[in-house]
């Protein structure tokens, strides 16, 4: 339950609405606090600092945040939509969680919902001449929450909406479940091919409702399971779709089903949260797009076969460092693995098959499966060499001079 509930509250800490709501009501609060702090307030202030004084302020950062707000918006609802549209719409909802973006709109919020409840305050009547002192200690600090936030926005906004943009936070989305998977393989469970295969007598998990697999939380899986004396196998795992009724897993023991049920999250979209294939999959995607004749962007997918490269290597060095442990932290789940092969074949497979008839694409499709070949991760190496080897005989299939397609064999030991 704990798992589930750190779960729900980090899904809603990365949506826009939740944390500019969040923001606003500190605004609110802290304009309703002011008039507690009255008597605290010495003579002179009161006197230097009447409420004549603060009210144009607040007049001035009421209209201009209102405007500010409305234009910032617009602005991040047409750079999304826009990125998506060159990208893949599977990119919205990872720019969607930008933390800068969604900042910025906080303060602009907040600062307006402050200016506006501190005015009705003040026409009300409610404030005392004491409580204006601590509204202009507010507003101050106010008016430097905006002059930084406004800042960050205009460098904010020469990026947003680009495809550097885009493909920098999906190259960032992909790599949390590929550290997690080399820091905990198999999501922390026995590995099902070191593990007896689930008998005939287990029992099976369905699936409540159609979707894809989210998230699985096992540590409060295994605990389960712990206390029933029992076994579990998953056979969906983070990133599959089923359908209402299909099987998510077997369970051999004396454990509810209904309550292991729960420990499975389902959706109707895929993300990240568990699954290492999903960011490659989007890259994949991307690199696709700007290969259509439609965009005819070539110098984009060069761009995603450097990312995700880059983003196999590293996770070949993780895989191979002298730290990693791989002792299974839930001993009573079963789970298989993502393989090499199986990432490779999310980033590439596509990719080469759309590009293939092009020079300057498959050469830089070479070139990265011979680097990755290079791997001590053996079981990246190998299945780099059989990606340059697919991606040979697709040169062979699409490219008709054979020059050409000499010239691009020579980049495969590159």
């Amino acid at each position: 339950m704990r798992e589930r509930i750190l779960l729900w509250l980090k899904r809603l800490w990365h949506r826009p609405g939740v944390r500019i709501s969040i923001f606003g009501m500190a605004a609110l609060a802290i304009a309703a606090l002011a008039p507690f702090f009255d008597r605290s307030i010495p003579a002179d202030l009161k006197d230097r600092l009447p409420p004549e004084t603060v009210l144009p302020i607040l007049n001035i950062l009421a209209s201009s945040m209102l405007a500010v707000t409305t234009f910032s918006l617009g602005i991040m609802v047409q750079a999304f939509r826009a990125a998506a549209g060159q990208a893949t719409p599977r990119a919205y909802r990872i720019l969607m969680q930008d933390m800068t973006t969604q900042n910025v709109l906080s303060v602009f919020v907040g600062a307006f919902l402050f200016s506006l409840s501190a005015i009705v305050m003040f026409r009300a009547g409610l404030y005392g001449e004491g409580a204006s002192v601590v509204v202009f200690g507010m507003t101050l600090v106010c008016i430097l929450l905006i002059i930084i936030a406004i800042l960050r926005w205009i460098a904010h906004l020469s990026l947003l909406g680009s495809m550097d943009h885009t493909l920098m936070k999906v190259e960032a989305a992909a790599k949390p479940p590929l550290n997690q998977m080399a820091d905990a393989p198999n999501l922390g469970a026995r590995p099902a091919e070191d593990a007896p295969k689930a008998p005939d007598q287990a029992a099976t998990i369905f699936a409540p409702r159609s979707g894809f697999v989210q998230h699985i939380s096992m540590a409060a899986l295994d605990e389960k399971l712990d206390q029933a004396g029992a076994t579990l196998w998953v056979l969906a795992p983070p990133g599959r779709w089923v359908l209402e009724g299909m099987p998510l897993a077997r369970v051999l023991g004396d454990a509810n089903l209904g309550l292991l049920a729960e420990e499975f999250t389902i959706g109707d979209d895929r993300n990240h949260e568990q699954d290492a294939r999903f960011g490659l999959v989007i890259l994949s995607e991307i690199a696709s797009r700007a290969l259509s004749p439609g965009v005819n962007d070539p110098g984009t997918a060069i761009d995603v076969i450097h990312r995700l490269e880059r983003v196999l290597w590293d996770l070949g060095l993780r895989m191979t460092a002298d730290d990693r442990k791989t002792e299974p932290r839930y001993r009573n789940v079963i789970a298989g693995k993502v393989s090499a092969s199986d990432l490779l074949q999310d980033g590439f497979a596509a990719l080469m098959e759309d590009g293939g008839g092009r020079f300057d694409v498959m050469s830089q499709v070479l070139k990265a499966s011979s680097r990755l070949s290079r791997s001590d991760w053996q079981e990246l190496s190998d299945a780099a060499r059989a990606t340059q080897e697919r991606a040979l005989t697709i040169i062979d299939r699409r490219i008709g001079d054979p020059e050409t397609a000499e010239r691009l064999k020579g980049k495969a030991n590159a």
